[in-house]
């Protein structure tokens, strides 16, 4: 099967609590939104032009490309955090780079590493950066919770 390349992407997070860590899993997966679609996780890299949009209407059980990070731990009161970060290039003609990183430490220092990641992989590429954006989600661990952060590709 070949998979049309992306032209649109948004940028989803969110974090929950489960009965489980892949209940909280999946309950991060839902408060993001994209909960009742099939993840494919994908390495990281954003076509060249593709648009960045809110949300996209995804059909329930679509086969969805996703580079995303994400972390569960069952400690009580234990911060986690999950977070993306895209790297546009000044150039769009060119591809622009998606990191993922995730850790038990507070959203904005998570967030910070991921643009930092993206930064020096536009930096290894060779490639000027027009702009970093990043998300996070950062939960305090009730009983057993999950952070889901990711970079969502559509046609």
């Amino acid at each position: 099967m070949i998979v049309a390349t992306p032209t649109r992407y948004f940028m989803a997070c969110g974090c929950a609590e489960g009965v489980t860590e892949l209940n909280a899993f999946d309950a991060a997966l839902l408060c993001a939104g994209v909960g009742d679609t099939n993840l494919v996780r994908v390495s990281s890299i954003l076509p060249p032009g593709c648009e960045e949009v809110t949300s996209i209407d995804l059909p329930p059980g679509a086969l969805v490309p996703t580079a995303y990070a994400s972390v569960t731990s069952a400690v009580p009161g234990e911060v986690i955090t999950a977070a993306v970060a895209v790297a546009l290039p000044e150039d769009e003609a060119h591809p622009g780079l998606i990191m993922e990183h995730h850790g038990h430490a507070p959203g904005e220092q998570v967030e910070e590493e991921a643009r930092r990641m993206a930064a020096a992989g536009m930096e290894v590429r060779g490639k000027r950066i027009r702009e970093i954006r990043s998300v996070a989600a950062e939960h305090v661990v009730v009983n057993t919770g999950a952070a889901f952060a990711g970079v969502i590709l559509w046609n």
